[in-house]
């Protein structure tokens, strides 16, 4: 099914008092004015000089195929390209260091003063990256407390920190012009009823547009945290996270690589009548093809998903072994047949072999598995190999799935 997390999870605001929820009046108080100019002072050029290159440490995506970055001595040109489905649309920004001047022959780019200062999310999924690459103390706002599962940010929001500004139809673009962040990371939909980047940048804010849910594999998805660090100047931090992540993930793929035994596994539910089948090329494809799995449709060579109605999906996968990740509104198998009797047909829940990537909710339904899960894809793998071939790793305890009673 389509989904968005805040994005991709549905929009709403919550209003309340100055406090864990910040009516648009209040104001968040962290980092003071002189806090920042001493950082300032420190991070930009104080003496520029035209032949210095001021980026030693440096980045480029290996997973990642939606962004990349050129580097020069003083400024980076980074490019975001096909943001969202069905578009060949290219976005760039040109990132200057502080203290430098602006080269000239990039007119039509956003130029952007690094490293920021200060930040606003609209995506849970940015959360993480802020908090691994210690920036959190620059983060300002975000769309929705709600569903907020990074525990920093948690407290950032229980202490009165943070602003709620909504995001979408909900954004509340008066409160980010008055506030003036150095930079907004959203992202798009292709919706021009739902996005609005292009809102904000005509209101004079810098906006990087984040595209990590394009990405077909989980380690390109966990890889755009070197996309947000580069407006930090936090590139090597960045790099020593990711390779860490990728060198488990490809460990785990080492322990599934040869074996015979590979059960035989549906995932999604029905939603309003249709079936939304993942494709064998999507991240969802990529990490059950490494957890070994038989995937029963991984002759469905797309990247994306497929509609597909009950009758069709039953044909193939009544007898499945596994079923994965179902609707979060269901907590038991129960709660699955409620939702349609037809469900009871499938061996899988007979068998009690249904699994959900629901284990980390926040109380208002938050799914960490859409948010810190999308940075540590070697976690997601793990749990996906200790459900399927619980003997390879006997001492897992499941972090993003849960068995639904």
């Amino acid at each position: 099914m389509p989904r968005f997390v805040e994005g991709k999870q549905l929009i709403l605001i919550l209003l309340g008092f100055c406090g864990p929820v910040l009516i648009w009046g209040c104001q968040p108080q962290e980092t003071t004015q002189g806090e920042t100019e001493q950082r300032l002072s420190a991070e930009c050029v104080q003496d520029y000089d035209p032949e210095k290159n001021y980026f030693r440490d440096r980045t480029q995506p290996e997973y990642a195929t939606g962004f990349s970055v050129t580097y020069h001595n003083h400024y980076k040109i980074v490019t975001v390209r096909n943001p969202w489905q069905d578009t060949d649309e290219t976005f760039q920004y040109l990132l200057v260091q502080c203290g430098t001047p602006v080269p000239e022959g990039y007119e039509q780019m956003q130029v952007i003063k690094i490293p920021i200062q200060s930040v606003v999310t609209l995506s849970t999924t940015h959360l993480p990256h802020l908090d691994r690459l210690g920036v959190i103390d620059r983060l300002l706002g975000v769309s929705r407390f709600s569903i907020v599962n990074t525990a920093t940010v948690q407290s950032k929001i229980e202490e009165g920190k943070l602003l709620e500004v909504g995001s979408g139809n909900t954004l509340n673009l008066e409160r980010l012009v008055e506030q003036s962040p150095d930079l907004i990371l959203t992202y798009g939909t292709g919706n021009p009823e739902f996005d609005r980047h292009q809102q904000m940048q005509s209101a004079g804010l810098s906006v990087a547009i984040v595209a990590e849910y394009m990405e077909s594999s989980p380690l390109g998805r966990a890889e755009w945290i070197k996309f947000t660090a580069l407006f930090f100047n936090q590139e090597a931090k960045a790099e020593a996270i990711f390779t860490k992540i990728a060198a488990q993930y490809e460990m785990l793929t080492q322990l599934t690589e040869n074996i015979e035994d590979r059960p035989t596994v549906l995932t999604g539910f029905s939603y309003e009548g249709t079936w939304y089948v993942a494709g064998a090329e999507s991240y969802v494809g990529q990490f059950l093809r490494d957890a070994g799995a038989n995937y029963l449709w991984s002759d469905l060579d797309i990247a994306g998903s497929s509609p597909k109605d009950f009758e069709a999906v039953f044909a193939r996968a009544k007898d499945a072994e596994y079923w994965l990740n179902v609707s979060q509104d269901w907590q038991s198998r129960e709660d699955m047949v409620a939702a349609d009797a037809r469900y009871q047909m499938f061996t899988a829940l007979q068998e009690d072999r249904v699994f959900n990537n629901t284990a980390r909710l926040s109380p208002q339904g938050g799914n960490d598995y859409w948010e810190t899960g999308m940075l540590e894809p070697d976690q997601v793998l793990a749990d996906l190999i200790a459900i399927l071939h619980p003997q390879l790793l006997p001492d897992r305890e499941l972090k993003y799935y849960q068995k639904l009673d």
